[in-house]
């Protein structure tokens, strides 16, 4: 049974949307990672709305049921658009990417937006993580569930070797508790479940397919996801598939974040 996700709907007071994108986000994140983006959208694009989605395990959505995978989440995303209605467009970022390109295979959209994740399967997997993903996982690990206070946490992170900016980002799971004081929300076996099945899920066939709408690969050029192979099929993708590099690294909407609303503001189909 699907997870049912939490959601916050952006609109335009003025102006009800006559249709919905729905855009997630990466490990350890949240949809409102995207809000300040969504507002600005909705201000220059008034016919949508954006719904920003929490996949399961993450924010204040429903943890889901085993299996915790690629094919879990997408299911989840299908079984809110299906709810929702009306919506053309998917969008995810990183983790959130690939699952929103699970999910172009099962909901009927004209587009669907790949922020920074790599369509490619991995065959060293998780361990072969070149980036602060396999650090952050392995350091959530070890670190108690339960806090008196959240900098507490903060200071902890710290300490396990993480930038202050990346412990600041991930406090945003720490929550208050009826019964402990502040809780990590976070469940690092499931996340472990989540990044293995992430790196073993090959899209590039779903990537290529025109059946399933047209589709914006967005590539942050001074991050590390794509591989040689991939900027290989990169240069001979077919028609549907289109290609936006942008001068900034993996968290290119927090670094860059008024070119990828102009990029959102001008392609969205």
């Amino acid at each position: 049974m699907p997870a049912r996700l939490h959601h916050e709907r952006i609109v335009r007071s003025d102006t009800p949307p006559t249709r919905w994108l729905l855009l997630t986000h990466g490990i350890y994140g949240s949809g409102s990672n995207w809000r300040t983006i969504a507002r600005k959208l909705v201000e220059r694009r008034p016919e949508w709305g954006v719904a920003l989605v929490d996949l399961r395990q993450h924010g204040r959505s429903e943890p889901g049921d085993p299996p915790h995978t690629i094919a879990a989440c997408a299911d989840d995303v299908r079984a809110l658009a299906d709810e929702l209605g009306g919506v053309h467009a998917l969008a995810g970022h990183s983790f959130g990417g690939k699952v929103m390109l699970a999910a172009r295979a099962m909901i009927p959209v004209a587009q669907t937006w790949i922020f920074d994740s790599s369509p490619s399967g991995r065959p060293e997997g998780l361990a072969g993580a070149r980036n602060t993903v396999l650090q952050v996982l392995e350091l959530i690990e070890r670190l108690p569930r339960t806090w008196d206070r959240r900098e507490d946490f903060v200071a902890a992170v710290v300490a396990g070797g993480l930038d202050p900016s990346i412990a600041q980002w991930l406090a945003m799971n720490v929550t208050p508790d009826a019964n402990s004081g502040m809780v990590l929300r976070l469940d690092p076996r499931a996340l472990r479940a989540m990044l293995e099945s992430y790196f073993a899920t090959d899209l590039w066939e779903s990537l290529v397919d025109p059946a399933y709408g047209r589709v914006e690969l967005v590539v942050a050029t001074r991050g590390e996801t794509f591989g040689p192979d991939d900027l290989a099929r990169m240069s001979s993708l077919p028609a549907h598939v289109h290609v936006h590099r942008v001068e900034a690294g993996h968290w290119l909407h927090v670094e860059t974040p008024s070119t990828v609303l102009d990029l959102l503001a001008t392609e969205l189909a």
